[in-house]
């Protein structure tokens, strides 16, 4: 999968309050549980356990790309208390072969850039307007509002007091290294799960 998408993408800029989240890109997404509590289920001997409502969130999260036809997913992992997975934003429909523009000599430590988006249910539209409106566009905003939302209902159905943190945290991928980076990072997150930031 990592040769896959060598060098898929480079983005230009560094100036991500101005990014167009509809964008062909890379990101790398992660998604926390209100207060991150622990509604998904447990690491067991280094494996995730999922409880009935992370095997639904697993299950939403592949259903993704049914609902949005450009976009194709990276590794993706459920956690106790938060989900991490890569989405990618194809809307040209052409060979991701075609589209191998990034360089892989980028200083990785320069594209570590993270934005905040809001994705609440009950929330606006980020400031947006027109044809940059997150709610409007297939953008990373309205893919990860769909995601949230649909596990939403059906989670609260087992518990009713389950909740999404109301932001989500996004990454833009700028080059095949960072790629292969973040796709061992999410493979291998179960692993290290004692030493991770949302353990609680």
């Amino acid at each position: 999968m990592q040769n896959k998408f060598q060098n898929k993408y480079r983005i230009s800029s560094a100036r991500l309050q101005t990014w167009d989240y509809s964008n062909n890109g890379a990101y790398f997404i992660t998604i926390c549980t209100q207060n991150r509590e622990h509604f998904f289920g447990q690491i067991k001997n280094k494996e995730m356990r999922l409880s009935e409502i992370g095997k639904l969130a697993e299950q939403f999260w592949h259903e993704i790309p049914n609902h949005f036809q450009m976009v194709e997913l990276g590794n993706f992992v459920v956690m106790p208390n938060h989900v991490h997975g890569i989405l990618i934003i194809d809307n040209s429909k052409t060979s991701v072969e075609t589209r191998l523009i990034a360089s892989d000599n980028d200083d990785v430590n320069n594209n570590n850039n993270e934005t905040r988006l809001i994705a609440s249910l009950q929330g606006g539209t980020g400031g947006f307007s027109g044809d940059k409106n997150p709610m409007i566009c297939d953008s990373i905003s309205k893919i990860v509002r769909w995601y949230k939302g649909r596990c939403l209902f059906e989670c609260r159905q087992i518990n009713p007091n389950f909740g999404w943190q109301s932001r989500f945290h996004d990454h833009i991928i700028r080059n095949s290294k960072s790629f292969e980076n973040i796709q061992n990072y999410i493979e291998q997150n179960p692993l290290n799960w004692s030493n991770d930031k949302f353990h609680t």
